[in-house]
């Protein structure tokens, strides 16, 4: 059965000049600031659209990994997933690099890889951003 994830943003001015604030409404863990210096120059204590697709994309990543591991019979004890969304002002997301750390039994460095780069490529939030050139660091630790 499909799910449905809800955030809300209420913006207030120019872009500029102007801020807002995104709620997450599914969850409930919070409401972020965002403006327009902190998406394009310095965070400041703020969010950015990219910062939430990094967040969607590192847990996404992660737990199609695992559930690949896990299916293989090498489930992991841990990965420690990093997703940078680079945005070029002007153009917008430009790239994408996953650097991911993973402590499993039983396999090597070259399964591991091969297993990373099956999660890259089937997890719905990598299918979502297929416009986007979307790089792999995959390493065990």
């Amino acid at each position: 059965m499909p799910t449905t994830r809800t955030a809300t943003t209420n913006w207030q001015g120019s872009l500029a000049e102007g801020s807002g604030r995104v709620a997450l409404e599914s969850s409930g863990v919070g409401t972020f600031d965002v403006t327009w210096v902190a998406r394009a120059e310095e965070p400041g204590g703020k969010t950015s659209p990219e910062e939430l697709i990094a967040a969607a994309h590192s847990s996404c990543f992660s737990m199609a990994l695992s559930a690949a591991l896990g299916k293989a019979g090498t489930p992991p004890t841990s990965l420690k997933t990093t997703a940078e969304v680079e945005l070029t002002p002007g153009t917008g997301i430009t790239g994408i690099v996953i650097t991911v750390a993973g402590e499993v039994e039983g396999i090597t460095a070259e399964q591991f890889q091969e297993f990373a780069e099956g999660a890259k490529a089937n997890c719905p939030v990598s299918k979502a951003l297929a416009g986007v050139d979307i790089s792999l660091n995959a390493s065990l630790a």
